[in-house]
């Protein structure tokens, strides 16, 4: 019998997405500086803020994204628990967060990947693109969550 997951909209504190990325691969792409303070501020003024969690209430996926509702969705965060890779958990937090930005036909959707995420992303039919401009003078002391 497989485990129940439930994914809902929620917003969730600091504390409980920390815990959460020591066990993903999220844990190694925020910078050192300010850690704390940042994660507090990015769990607090996401738009979609949408966690999965098992039938003992353990966060097992998390999708962050910004979105005007209008045009975009801007995905921020998107990980999942190491042990509960696999499970369509991913697939099901990117349709869900679609669709509640607005759906596919209305919605572009934009990330940061890393190297390791492309194919999964590309099975939605996304591509790498250049078009993208970016600013990005801040600290990064590059850490992974432990």
């Amino acid at each position: 019998m497989s485990e129940k997951i439930e994914i809902k909209e929620e917003q969730i504190t600091a504390e409980e997405y920390i815990d959460f990325l020591k066990r993903t691969d999220l844990g190694s792409q925020y910078p050192k500086e300010r850690f704390v303070e940042r994660i507090s501020k990015l769990v607090k003024n996401v738009s979609i803020s949408l966690v999965a969690r098992n039938q003992y209430g353990l966060i097992v996926g998390v999708l962050f994204g910004l979105t005007d509702y209008a045009y975009w969705l801007y995905v921020t965060d998107l990980g999942i628990d190491r042990d509960y890779e696999g499970r369509g958990i991913g697939s099901q937090l990117m349709k869900i967060a679609h669709d509640k930005a607005g759906g596919e036909k209305n919605i572009a959707v934009y990330l940061i990947a890393n190297e390791n995420a492309v194919p999964f992303y590309e099975k939605f039919g996304m591509q790498k693109a250049d078009d993208v401009m970016q600013y990005n003078h801040i600290e990064w002391t590059g850490f992974t969550v432990k």
